[in-house]
């Protein structure tokens, strides 16, 4: 024994309270327990860092035991182990528990420095157009983006093309931050799992719904509820969307609505909102939160439902794309209205339920999946 194991009591009392005792199902073996009472207050780790569970086991100081404690050769057995312990990598929860959060700007800037060159082979900064179209875009259009910001918007395309990567942990901490905020759970959960479709996927693996929008849709999402001014929006936009009679699947919805942010970018109707502003990350950002809003706002006021979702999302497209100034407009006094606690997007309307359908036993139809039929012959008025 050491002179550092004289912090939990002298070498002598160490020396005659060992062979008495560790558990009160041998005291009847020894007739001091006073070694017992000593030890009982200390933490097992510290007892094997100082080496009392080997004392106990082997021959000390010409101590031999009669009888060996099987229960303290089973403790030793597995203290020996715990160093060994690897986290589950299969599971997707990594060996923190919990995991920390992660901002928009971390997120962004790991794809900044991670090598794209193979996405960005695939993107097409701007729409082709040819004859009497590409005469009247250049003559009635929006004007072109600014040279200098065009590898900005060229990053926006590209990181649309990247799909979810579950071996990259900077995309799992992306979902587990999404999950996060928008739950209120302080825990880590699997990357898949049903409870993905709480949130608003159409599946147990948000990889899947990714389509069109690519990780740019979770980007999206992740600067919804990081950005402390929109933070409240995504709560009551996420709560509209379990409505009992309104609901719809969130995340799902969000992905459609970075498609339309997607197809406004190369169609250049950002372009003067970002040669104003001199950027297009965060142009492209609050037109997609504005686009989110309005959305919710005329699904709350007009009593639209799934089965409206493809010609509701059909009709934002247009007009997201006709007039983005003024979504954004109403984005900005919105977002003032909430700072002041004047305004709220679902006000006294009730959210929660148990009648109605669940969303995933409904059909939602988005952007891409919208047939070419009108209304008249769909039978929806």
């Amino acid at each position: 024994m050491n002179e550092q194991s004289c912090s939990f009591g002298t070498e002598s009392e160490f020396r005659d309270g060992q062979v008495e005792s560790v558990s009160a199902g041998h005291s009847s073996l020894y007739p001091d327990n006073g070694a017992l009472m000593a030890f009982r207050g200390i933490p097992i780790s510290e007892l094997k860092n100082h080496g009392f569970l080997q004392a106990l086991t082997t021959e000390t100081n010409g101590w031999q035991p009669g009888v060996v404690n099987p229960e303290v050769l089973r403790a030793q057995e597995e203290w020996e182990v715990v160093d060994t312990i690897h986290p589950d990598t299969e599971s997707g929860v990594g060996s923190q528990q919990p995991g920390q959060l992660v901002s928009f700007s971390e997120a962004l800037q790991h794809f900044q420095t991670v090598d794209l060159s193979s996405f960005k082979k695939r993107i097409q900064p701007t729409v082709r157009r040819t004859g009497l179209a590409a005469l009247r875009h250049c003559l009635f259009g929006p004007p072109k983006l600014h040279q200098g910001l065009r590898e900005e918007r060229d990053l926006v395309l590209t990181i649309a093309q990247c799909g979810l990567d579950s071996q990259d942990p900077m995309h799992g901490r992306v979902l587990q931050t999404i999950y996060k905020k928008l739950t209120g759970s302080k825990f880590d959960c699997a990357l898949h799992g049903d409870h993905w479709e709480d949130l608003g996927f159409q599946g147990a693996n948000p990889a899947t719904d990714l389509r069109g929008a690519g990780f740019l849709a979770l980007l999206h999402l992740l600067y919804l509820v990081m950005d402390s001014k929109t933070l409240l929006m995504a709560q009551e936009i996420f709560r509209l969307s379990h409505h009992h009679i309104q609901q719809f699947p969130f995340c799902v919805m969000s992905v459609n609505i970075t498609r339309i942010a997607i197809q406004a970018l190369r169609e250049e109707c950002l372009s003067r909102e970002c040669n104003r502003r001199q950027k297009v990350i965060p142009v492209v950002n609050s037109f997609y939160a504005a686009t989110f809003l309005h959305l919710a706002q005329e699904w709350r006021t007009r009593q639209r439902t799934i089965s409206d979702s493809g010609f509701v999302l059909k009709d934002l497209e247009v007009l997201a794309k006709k007039s983005p100034k003024r979504l954004l407009k109403t984005l900005d006094a919105y977002l003032a209205r909430v700072s002041k606690g004047q305004a709220s997007l679902l006000g006294a309307q009730k959210c929660s339920g148990s009648q109605g359908p669940h969303s995933k036993d409904l059909t939602f139809t988005g952007v891409c999946e919208l047939q070419s039929h009108s209304l008249e012959s769909a039978g929806l008025v």
